[in-house]
């Protein structure tokens, strides 16, 4: 059963997406239309999503999406910026699924962290592709959309899911200690 909504947890929440939002601006490539590869700016919102749960992670992920946009804004279309900031980021919160709780944390710990960093991202990259696609193909030239969308938006997401899942993995052991 899931916890109900608290102060404690819009706390925690405020404060992943301050420290997401500090992380973004420490990259480590950035890509010439977009997308950049960063310290782990990713990970305080699935560290959310997996202390408490899809819907609270999918919100924070969302709220995330938007401060990202209006950071580094880009809109192109309506569409286009409802899949490449609120929807992406959103995605982010699918972490939730692998929510552990302590008796979950034995056998399969590290699977299920790498599980919902996996679902995560590929949630995240689903909706930049459908962007890439719908809105961008024009930069793809003689080349199929598809293939340049996926190959362009995993060239960041890719080192990104890499990043993620060690230091989650890494880190997973003491903030599982860190009381709700």
């Amino acid at each position: 059963m899931s916890k109900k909504w608290n102060v404690k947890m819009l706390a925690e929440g405020g404060i992943m997406i301050a420290l997401a939002t500090l992380l973004s601006f420490i990259k480590i490539y950035k890509a010439p239309q977009g997308g950049s590869v960063t310290a782990g700016s990713m990970i305080p919102i699935m560290i959310f999503a997996m202390r408490w749960g899809l819907g609270p992670g999918l919100l924070v992920g969302c709220v995330y999406g938007l401060l990202q946009f209006a950071i580094e804004p880009y809109i192109y279309h309506p569409i286009q910026f409802l899949l490449d900031y609120p929807i992406a980021f959103g995605c982010l919160g699918l972490a939730g699924i692998a929510k552990m709780d302590d008796e979950q944390l034995s056998n399969n710990k590290y699977f299920m962290i790498v599980l919902g960093v996996l679902l995560a991202i590929s949630g995240r990259l689903i909706s930049h592709l459908l962007s890439g696609v719908i809105f961008f193909a024009e930069y793809a030239g003689d080349q199929n959309p598809w293939v340049y969308s996926a190959l362009y938006n995993g060239g960041y997401l890719l080192p990104e899911f890499i990043i993620s899942s060690i230091i989650l993995v890494l880190i997973w052991k003491p903030i599982s200690k860190i009381q709700k």
